[in-house]
């Protein structure tokens, strides 16, 4: 087979037969999802036996992702508690901004890394990939947050939170964190729209079942059965996003400035 300079690479792809190449170029993408995804949850698992060995430290993350996730219950009650938002909503508080203990799910995203093709198909690998990035970085901005706690234990519980995220920082993260969540959702939207999807992902219950692939599985079927009523009630997706990009912008902004009661008007 010749071999082509990096430049010349695809216009030598397209004088050849391109199909020749495509499963080559596919298995490369599966590499690079699988290589993201297996460094992300390296991360992640890193970052937790730091934790698991410093049980003050452990237990100054919990109280921070426990006010996260209470705080975004209070910002979104609106549409939380009525509306044709409030499934979606209820998926971004269980999976996306819950304080709930990810462990197995991460277990089972290192599982299917290498085997991407074999248990799930190809358009879930985006979604997969950006989960498991939003996880990692979170987790570690979290375990930030869990540090600085610890030095504002005179104030109220919100005046700590603010002062935290004044010494964790990191804006350019912080907007990034975001865009991933709602990259996520973009993603779960894009998927309801595929023909034939949902019927692949309820075939592979019993097979991600057998391989200890139920979490993910749960998760993938969740989001995608959310976001495809949504869009059967008439709503739109980009407009559930859109509210979600506003309400947290605005929240980041008041947490940058450092002004206690600018957050409180954004934590009803």
């Amino acid at each position: 087979m010749p071999v082509f300079p990096t430049a010349t690479l695809p216009l030598a792809i397209d004088r050849l037969n391109a199909s020749f190449f495509k499963p080559f170029l596919g298995a490369l993408a599966n590499m690079d999802a699988a290589h993201t995804i297996r460094d992300a949850v390296a991360r992640v698992s890193s970052l937790r036996a730091i934790a698991l060995n410093n049980p003050g430290l452990a237990a100054s993350i919990a109280t921070v992702k426990r006010f996260q996730a209470e705080r975004f219950t209070r910002t979104y009650a609106d549409i939380l508690t009525a509306g044709p938002y409030q499934g979606a909503a209820r998926f971004f508080v269980d999976e996306l901004y819950s304080d709930r203990d990810y462990t197995l799910r991460d277990a089972q995203f290192s599982r299917i890394a290498g085997a991407l093709q074999t248990f799930f198909p190809k358009n879930v690998v985006a979604t997969a990939v950006a989960l498991a990035e939003l996880h990692a970085l979170t987790e570690e901005i979290d375990q930030e947050m869990g540090q600085a706690w610890d030095m504002h234990d005179e104030q109220s519980e919100l005046a700590r939170y603010v002062a935290a995220w004044q010494k964790v920082g990191r804006p350019e993260d912080r907007h990034q964190q975001l865009a991933k969540v709602l990259a996520v959702g973009a993603e779960l939207d894009r998927l309801t729209r595929m023909p034939g999807l949902r019927l692949t992902l309820r075939m592979m219950r019993r097979p991600a079942q057998a391989a200890g692939l139920s979490s993910l599985q749960g998760f993938l079927e969740s989001g995608f059965d959310t976001f495809a009523k949504m869009s059967g009630r008439g709503s739109d997706a980009r407009t559930f996003l859109n509210l979600i990009q506003t309400r947290e912008t605005a929240l980041m902004t008041a947490l940058f400035s450092g002004d206690v009661d600018a957050v409180s008007v954004q934590i009803p």
